[in-house]
């Protein structure tokens, strides 16, 4: 997998040009700062191998997190997180009835979601934080089991169980055969919008999700909270493989995707790289994975073609 080859390599870099890199106490940091980007990830996995994509997964983010704020303020914890979720839910419900029934191009759909989630966070909070004060909401963000953030298992949680959904099921087998051949999909026997629409859901509750971590992170709902995210969450699932063209990917790969953006940022932030470089160096990174991605993949076509001219 090209994506391994890559982080198998910054890593090396990394570990020359910083002794502190491969310490236990940096290698969680990498985790726990990888750990909100990757289960964004999971649900834009499924999204983008429908080849559909979501660009309102960090403003659902940031809604979802204010609203559970609020109600923390105001209630208890059970309470906050179900309203959350439901929020969450509620998001990626309306993008998935925008590309199912109302026919939007995901891209048209999940832009102008993201422009009024936004907007509607910034409604809420009035452009100031949400400070939380529950220590039992600040564990979800800042917790440790075993020695590890909780963040970390919950994000390894997660890549589990929607791993074996992706892959050991028949809505899985759905996602892949809707996302290579939607029309042929359909005339056999597949419901295609439904597929569409509870994957969007999925999306949307994961995003739920990942804002409560983040959110106890900071012990506040940021008014600009998921804003960028949904870019990160993209090319993870870009740099771990999963096709833009649909029909191909996997939730192995997103997690490596992942976890070579937080080794990027982690390296250049140990080396004191300036800021206004790291976005340019993240973006080179991605590109020459891509295009690594995309050669292999031609090189292992015309492999395969020469060797059924020289079978024939």
């Amino acid at each position: 997998m090209q994506a391994l080859i890559v982080l198998i390599i910054l890593i090396i870099i990394a570990a020359l040009l910083s002794p502190v890199f491969l310490t236990v106490t940096n290698l969680l940091n990498i985790l726990l700062e990888v750990a909100v980007t990757a289960i964004l990830a999971i649900g834009q996995t499924y999204i983008i191998i429908l080849a559909e994509i979501d660009l309102s997964v960090g403003a659902t983010l940031g809604l979802s997190a204010a609203v559970t704020a609020g109600f923390l303020s105001h209630g208890n914890l059970v309470v906050g997180l179900i309203i959350g979720m439901i929020v969450g839910l509620a998001a990626g419900l309306i993008n998935g009835l925008l590309v199912t029934i109302g026919k939007l191009p995901s891209f048209i759909a999940t832009l102008g979601t993201m422009t009024a989630f936004a907007g509607l966070t910034l409604v809420i909070t009035q452009g100031n934080p949400i400070t939380i004060t529950s220590n039992s909401f600040q564990y979800i963000g800042q917790g440790f089991i075993a020695g590890v953030p909780f963040p970390v298992w919950l994000m390894v949680i997660l890549y589990v169980l929607f791993w074996f959904l992706l892959h050991r099921t028949h809505f899985g087998r759905y996602v892949f055969a809707t996302g290579g051949n939607e029309e042929a999909s359909r005339l056999s026997g597949i419901n295609v919008k439904k597929v569409k629409l509870l994957s969007f859901i999925m999306a949307g509750v994961l995003s739920a999700i990942a804002g409560f971590i983040l959110t106890a992170r900071l012990s506040s709902a940021e008014p600009t909270a998921g804003s960028g995210m949904e870019l990160d969450s993209i090319a993870a699932v870009i740099l771990g493989g999963t096709s833009l063209t649909g029909g191909k990917g996997g939730l192995i790969g997103t997690v490596i995707g992942a976890i070579i953006l937080g080794v990027l940022d982690n390296g250049m932030n140990l080396l004191n790289v300036s800021a206004f470089y790291q976005g340019v160096a993240k973006g080179v990174i991605i590109l020459l994975a891509v295009l690594l991605d995309r050669n292999m993949k031609s090189l292992s076509s015309l492999s395969r073609l020469a060797s059924f001219k020289k079978s024939a």
